[in-house]
């Protein structure tokens, strides 16, 4: 039954690929009537982190900023759907890197480094970055429930050649590449939301949020470097990113550092642009336990 339905996925999946961009968007534009107006889709949420997150907003501003955020998810999840067979001419045309020689000037170093990011504009679209390194392209990546849906978005994912590995598993990964003498880069999505009783607490666009420590962990326990991904949409189906090394040796920082820094920049990166962050998430769904300090920015 699950290989019919991934089948059934892929078929339909691959049909809608097949649709120019110009028209995919008149498509996204009617979506997002539809999603906005109609099935509401997680209203309740979205407008609620907003508020939250910018209580110095009218209301009258935090619904243009919702609107804005649901035609930009609309245009995502169509250009999603594109992933399962655009080219890599197509790829390179609409999703360039600025500085690119941040991470080749690593590579000549003979460092492995983490890549970090936010749920943040289209962040499926670096499948095309795999080919601008000599590093291997480590992805950390956690199996969606719906195992059709799972293999499905492996397959979209896995197309331009990174090496998918569940999080419990990418330090052995790290320890394994170095034992063979080979390079890597680890790609960390870092605004993930972890576990009610994760220990680092801080203040994220305004409220107390838990992080996952994986990044500085991971991180310090190799020795890699930090580059923070900048995803900015240039215009409608196009985007920029910019690296930015946070830290040459994260075995060389103080408790916290890494995680702090990432956060700062994914904070800044959204309150530039807000309606490009993925606000249709339930991130700030727990409360901070008493017995957790809140860590200081």
């Amino acid at each position: 039954m699950t290989s019919l339905l991934y089948y059934l996925l892929f078929a339909f999946t691959w049909l809608i690929s097949l649709i120019p961009f110009w028209f995919l968007y008149g498509l996204s534009d009617v979506l997002y009537i539809i999603a906005y107006y109609l099935v509401r889709y997680r209203k309740e949420t979205v407008f609620g982190n907003l508020r939250r997150s910018f209580p110095e907003k009218s209301e009258r501003e935090i619904e243009q900023l919702a609107k804005a955020f649901y035609r930009h998810f609309c245009d995502f999840l169509l250009e999603l759907i594109k992933c399962i067979r655009i080219s890599l001419h197509d790829l390179d045309r609409r999703f360039k890197y600025i500085n690119l020689e941040v991470l080749t000037d690593l590579e000549k170093e003979d460092r492995d480094f983490a890549l970090v990011s936010a749920h943040y504009n289209n962040w499926e679209w670096l499948i095309n970055l795999p080919y601008k390194l000599t590093n291997d392209f480590l992805v950390i990546y956690r199996p969606l429930k719906n195992k059709a849906v799972d293999r499905l978005s492996s397959y979209m994912r896995g197309r331009h050649k990174p090496v998918l590995i569940a999080m419990e598993s990418i330090f052995r990964h790290g320890l394994k590449y170095r034992s063979e003498g080979r390079h890597f880069s680890i790609w960390f999505i870092a605004d993930q939301r972890p576990l009610r009783t994760s220990r680092f607490w801080t203040t994220f666009l305004n409220q107390e949020t838990p992080f996952f420590e994986g990044v500085e962990k991971i991180s310090t326990r190799l020795g890699l470097a930090i580059v923070f991904m900048d995803i900015q949409k240039v215009s409608r189906g196009y985007y920029e990113v910019t690296f930015k090394k946070l830290f040459d040796d994260a075995s060389l920082t103080q408790e916290n550092e890494v995680t702090l820094a990432c956060v700062n920049e994914m904070e800044e990166e959204i309150r530039r642009r807000p309606e490009f962050w993925l606000w249709s998430h339930k991130r700030f769904k727990y409360t901070k336990p008493e017995n957790i300090k809140l860590i200081s920015r």
